[in-house]
């Protein structure tokens, strides 16, 4: 890739001269605890994006999810827990977390444009009483990342206006490859296709795969 014809921004007068500031409103509407909008908000939504980073800078973002009012438990004002479920198992995020442990949150609401962020430091809870109020599906989590609010605020949803998210005019997901046949090309090559299918077929979602035996 030829780069010597881009012009690169190195500085944030640079950017602050391309993009502009933001209005004072929105430079200061972030807040150092929940609310009890952010309370409902966090109720109704069963979808987070969880940022990381490890010692070195390298990043990942996760999804984690749950039904809405099973995703996050508040414990107080400044702190919240998410359940970890049965995955894949890599653990990325969170073995970023034991090297480095601030953390961004967004959470989802579907149907919604707007977005709410949460940023703070994370830590990783394998026993704690407030387990027991985790249970989905009649199993109760074998840990929860416990995140210490530190930043709370709303973003607006132009971003989910122009991508037309929730339009299901605008969805196109017969245009890609099944995650079977993804599987077979890039993870599983020596997996017959039709067992791949099967896999991830309708049984992928029963219960048990989902929150375990």
């Amino acid at each position: 890739m030829d780069s010597t014809t881009w012009s690169e921004i190195t500085s944030e007068a640079e950017l602050r001269q391309l993009l502009g500031s933001p209005i004072q409103r929105v430079a200061e509407k972030v807040r150092p605890a929940l609310t009890e909008l952010d309370r409902q908000w966090l109720a109704c939504s069963p979808l987070c994006v969880v940022a990381t980073s490890d010692a070195q800078g390298r990043l990942d973002a996760s999804p984690k999810g749950d039904p809405a009012g099973h995703l996050v438990h508040v414990l107080d004002e400044r702190t919240i827990a998410i359940a970890e479920r049965p995955g894949n198992r890599r653990a990325d995020g969170f073995l970023n977390i034991l090297e480095n442990p601030h953390v961004g949150l967004l959470f989802l609401v579907p149907g919604r444009g707007d977005t709410l962020r949460v940023n703070g430091r994370a830590r990783l809870v394998r026993e704690a009483p407030f387990l027991d109020e985790m249970v989905v599906k009649g199993r109760r989590p074998v840990m929860a990342m416990v995140v210490e609010v530190e930043e709370v605020l709303f973003h607006c949803s132009k971003a989910f206006v122009r991508s037309a998210l929730w339009q299901p005019e605008t969805w196109q997901s017969d245009a890609l490859p099944s995650r079977a046949q993804i599987a077979k090309d890039l993870e599983r090559p020596e997996t017959p296709l039709e067992e791949l299918e099967e896999y991830y077929g309708p049984s992928y979602a029963r219960d048990e795969n989902l929150y375990g035996a």
